[in-house]
């Protein structure tokens, strides 16, 4: 076994974060084989880059003639890319019972601040789909959790997205429950539903980071502790995360749901490739591999953890030293949650950005044809 196929006997899946039409000629049969690969996640920009290349296929263009709009356009190419990514899962997600093999597709980022809105393009696009084995990421934004919750209750699976603080996470981790506590009083199964909460790790040090340094720099009796900080807020919130997770499950009412035949919301660890080159490519990685979660992976650092990583159960040590840590982040003058807040904000942002320049690409096809 490679490095990334050892990740499993700890108890964590590798999903890739990536997509692009090529993977299906060969490269993800490959790495479902030869990584153990159990999932693969999309988002807005991902897609961009994926489908900009198809719109020079004749049979592309000639589909844009029969299309009403871009945005249908859009789906209707982003549907057919991921049902087919699903079904190279669908035999890993059979033979795993459904604990593995999945694939995601968000709504529309636009749609961020909509309760409303997301739960009816959520619901349809599971729908269109068509697979058991997909999930529908809605951001973790305030709307979203409502819609989360109403989404859960239809039997929608839902990967959470954009989550960057504990108090959000709590508040997703209680909207999944509440979903089921009403899919149950209606004497409705739950068995077969899913969803994962994503925490967005390098995003956290590359906005907290910076203020840290400048703390430092600035000298004074707060120097030393905000220098210590550097470079280890998202490893630690990931870490206290994983701990909520775990008294969650412990609860009774979880246990209530867990006798109904509910599993587990599994926590997701995304933007894993370093951002600051002077971090270990796999810092996101190593850390934090632990059971009951997913690591998804951009093919970087697939490619360098299969060359030199080092798996081990780690994402349970040193939590007490995490809970100190972000008692410590308000005594040298920084607000976790505050800064949580603006990473939700820039992350809706980030997504919407490409989304509506593809359907600005998309327009042009239209209109030439």
């Amino acid at each position: 076994m490679n490095p990334v196929q050892r990740i499993e006997t700890f108890g964590q899946a590798v999903w890739l974060d990536h997509y692009d039409h090529g993977l299906l000629a060969g490269p993800l049969a490959r790495h479902i084989a030869d990584d153990g690969l159990k999932g693969l996640t999309s988002n807005p920009t991902i897609l961009a880059t994926a489908l900009t290349p198809l719109f020079e296929r004749s049979e592309v263009r000639r589909r844009a003639r029969e299309m009403s709009s871009a945005k249908s356009l859009y789906e209707t190419l982003a549907l057919s890319e991921l049902r087919a990514a699903a079904d190279q899962f669908r035999a890993l997600f059979e033979r795993s019972h459904g604990w593995h093999g999945w694939v995601s597709l968000e709504v529309d980022p636009r749609l961020a601040y909509d309760t409303r809105a997301t739960v009816g393009e959520a619901a349809r696009l599971f729908n269109e789909l068509a697979r058991p084995n997909v999930f529908i990421k809605v951001p973790a934004t305030r709307e979203g959790v409502a819609a989360i919750s109403q989404l859960t209750e239809r039997g929608v699976n839902v990967n959470v997205t954009l989550l960057f603080g504990i108090p959000r996470y709590l508040e997703v981790a209680n909207a999944y429950m509440s979903g089921l506590e009403r899919r149950a009083a209606k004497g409705l199964s739950l068995d077969g539903i899913r969803s994962v909460a994503s925490f967005f790790l390098s995003r956290i040090d590359s906005l907290v980071d910076p203020e840290l340094s400048n703390i430092a720099e600035r000298g004074g009796s707060r120097a030393g502790i905000a220098q210590q900080l550097v470079g280890s807020v998202a490893l630690a919130s990931a870490k206290l995360a994983y701990a909520e997770y775990r008294a969650l499950c412990a609860g009774q009412r979880w246990g209530a749901l867990h006798a109904r035949g509910a599993r587990p919301q599994w926590l997701l660890w995304g933007s894993t490739g370093t951002k600051n080159p002077d971090y270990d490519e796999l810092k996101y990685v190593e850390a934090l591999i632990g059971p009951d979660t997913i690591n998804t992976l951009p093919p970087q650092t697939l490619d360098a953890y299969r060359q030199r990583g080092n798996p081990a159960a780690r994402l349970e040590e040193a939590v007490e030293r995490a809970r100190i840590m972000f008692e410590q982040l308000p005594q040298v003058g920084i607000d976790i949650d505050q800064l949580a807040a603006r990473l939700e904000t820039e992350g809706v942002e980030k997504f919407q950005k490409p989304f509506n320049e593809l359907l600005r690409r998309l327009e042009g096809m239209l209109a030439a044809a």
